[in-house]
């Protein structure tokens, strides 16, 4: 990668980064897209990426709010997979991080400053929060330490197509 890549690059990341802090405190909305009116965890990970100008518009189809309760399928990952690649190292500023919620992958989060992140939660709306502090986030259920089983996630990038 040359010198000019890597500036494009490094502009491309603040410009979502810059964006998704335009999102905050955008109330939660199921399918919303709408900054300052509503989104959820989906449409602003499009929205975002899309004023950036690195991608165009997304069709999202029709999903319930529940899906990840009731399909195993990783609709989630299979429509991030159309404009990133998993990556298998530490998040950069404008990586996205998808969790295990329900039975598939089906939360997803912007990268400000690992661990900070944005993402859209219900009942909150658009916030910046350190995963590593939210310990929805990080576990599962309990056990005799409070803290439950891990939880899964899987890290993706734009930039590493």
């Amino acid at each position: 990668m040359t010198v000019r890549d890597l500036a494009l690059e490094h502009q491309q990341r603040q410009t979502v980064i810059d964006i998704a802090r335009t999102w905050e405190r955008t109330p939660y909305r199921h399918m919303g897209r709408v900054k300052g009116a509503g989104a959820d965890c989906l449409t602003i990970l499009a929205e975002v990426f899309q004023e950036a100008g690195l991608i165009e518009k997304v069709e999202i189809e029709f999903y319930p709010k529940d899906w990840m309760q009731h399909r195993s399928a990783e609709r989630y990952l299979q429509g991030l997979l159309n404009y990133t690649k998993e990556i298998f190292t530490t998040p950069q500023p404008g990586d996205i991080i998808v969790w295990k919620v329900g039975r598939c992958f089906s939360h997803g989060a912007i990268v400000i400053d690992y661990p900070n992140v944005i993402h859209a939660l219900a009942g909150v709306g658009v916030i910046q929060e350190n995963i590593k502090n939210a310990a929805w986030l990080t576990h599962v259920g309990e056990n005799t330490d409070n803290k439950g089983k891990p939880r899964e996630y899987r890290v993706f990038s734009y930039w590493e197509k």
